[in-house]
């Protein structure tokens, strides 16, 4: 086993073939996972919880005929292999027969994907202690309470099948969060983003800008529901768009199942349905996406422009759907990017006569998946904008809103930056969204919760 945990391209290989080599299935398919994981949660301003870990997996799916199962290890030894490889077997014999398996694939070309960086991959405790002190010292010194989680990945990935194939690629991530609240509880400001790279990550800007949320937002004012102009920050947006591009799926949609369905059949391919000054895409070889090069059958992903001018260009065909419409698999998004425009937030600001601008939001779900219909709410950090400037923060509102309609609504957008757009915190796939000055955005009600 490797010192840092991260298996070679030869190491991975070697433990695929070898699961491989027990077999008796009449196809058999292998994904190994294997990496390290480190994070430091903070609260009250101190350090509160901090662990480093150490897994592996590798799974096996095995087929006999149309019959598939799987089973999962975390031990690579040769007795381990065997004994997992013996399960999915035993398993795959009794299960009815999976009518939309394909097999399992030969040897593919990827594309190239060099989203590892050495400096993620040796991150210390000690360096993200010091990168939370980072936050922490300045609100304390200011009287407020910062919490937050950073954590951090350095892992590879690997498939191989009955078939010849294997694929490698090895990856890593960082996430930081922070929220910073009034010592009265009635402000609350945040600020979070995602990097490849930890020399990328600034985390005094990030807690000086929760820091500065939080002492705007104390004692919020209420202002009444409705459709209103809105700005909203690139994680605001995140939480919206990435909604939308879970949603494209061909399949779906060509069985009348989405919005992107089409009246009498079919899909919405080639049809624009947003505002044209907007183009989405995933990219394995993008340097600031870094895409994943392949899918846990193996699938290469490809370089994929989903949206184009606020045309539909692709939806996601999966291996089985692509053969019953007689068409090439697709790639797939795992994370992406959004064009914008050249407008700072002050520029929005001062166009807008009376608006809301919103940090972020949260407790996101689902309404209604034929208009991809969300409901959720704004959280630390909601404004009211009146002739022009800030005049006081507001009490979190409600909203249901559709990605599809606020992206119909754009009136002004600035420069994509990456975001940290999962409401959870956690490690993603990378994100760049601008920010955006909408129309018309469906507030519902009040909450009273900061």
């Amino acid at each position: 086993m490797p010192e840092n945990g991260i298996l070679t391209r030869d190491e991975a290989q070697r433990i695929c073939e070898r699961a491989l080599s027990f077999s008796k299935a009449d196809q058999a398919l292998v994904n190994l996972q294997h990496g390290v994981e480190g994070n430091t949660r903070f609260a009250v301003n101190q350090m509160s919880t901090s662990g480093d870990t150490l897994n592996g997996t590798l799974t096996i799916t095995s087929a006999f005929g149309q019959k598939t199962a799987a089973a999962t290890t975390n031990r690579y030894d040769d007795e381990s292999l065997q004994r997992v490889v013996e399960t999915s077997e035993r398993l795959a014999r009794l299960v009815p027969d999976d009518r939309e398996y394909m097999g399992e694939l030969g040897a593919q070309q990827y594309p190239e994907s060099n989203g590892f960086f050495e400096s993620t991959a040796e991150l210390a405790p000690e360096a993200r202690a010091r990168a939370i002190a980072a936050v922490t010292e300045p609100a304390a010194r200011a009287g407020l309470v910062s919490t937050g989680f950073l954590i951090h990945s350095a892992d590879c990935s690997a498939v191989a099948t009955s078939k010849g194939l294997f694929a490698y690629t090895r990856s890593t991530r960082v996430n930081f969060t922070t929220t910073v609240r009034t010592a009265d509880g009635t402000g609350s400001g945040w600020a979070g983003t995602g990097v490849h790279d930890w020399d990328d990550l600034d985390t005094a800007a990030l807690g000086a800008r929760a820091i500065e949320k939080a002492e705007m937002s104390r004692d919020a004012r209420a202002v009444e529901p409705g459709r209103w102009t809105v700005i909203l920050e690139p994680t605001a947006v995140g939480n919206l768009v990435g909604l939308m591009l879970n949603s494209l799926n061909a399949r779906s949609a060509d069985e009348g199942r989405s919005f992107f369905s089409k009246a009498g059949g079919g899909n919405k391919i080639g049809e624009q349905f947003i505002d044209s000054r907007v183009t989405i895409h995933s990219d394995p070889g993008d340097p600031r996406l870094f895409s994943a090069p392949f899918n846990g059958g193996g699938l290469p992903n490809r370089r994929t422009v989903w949206v184009e001018n606020g045309v539909l260009k692709n939806l996601v065909y999966d291996r089985y759907w692509a053969a019953q419409k007689q068409m090439d698999p697709t790639g797939f998004v795992n994370g992406y990017y959004m064009t914008g425009g050249n407008a700072s937030m002050d520029e929005m600001i001062r166009s807008t006569e009376r608006g809301l601008l919103v940090t972020r939001f949260w407790y996101i779900r689902g309404v209604d998946p034929r208009t991809i219909l969300f409901t959720g709410l704004t959280r630390d950090g909601t404004f009211l904008i009146e002739n022009g400037r800030i005049s006081h923060p507001v009490k979190n509102l409600r909203y249901n809103e559709s990605p599809i309609f606020m992206l119909n609504n754009v009136e002004m957008m600035g420069e994509p930056v990456r975001v940290s757009s999962s409401e959870s915190g956690g490690l993603a796939p990378a994100v760049w969204v601008p920010p955006i000055k909408a129309r018309d955005f469906t507030f519902t009600s009040l909450s009273d919760a900061v």
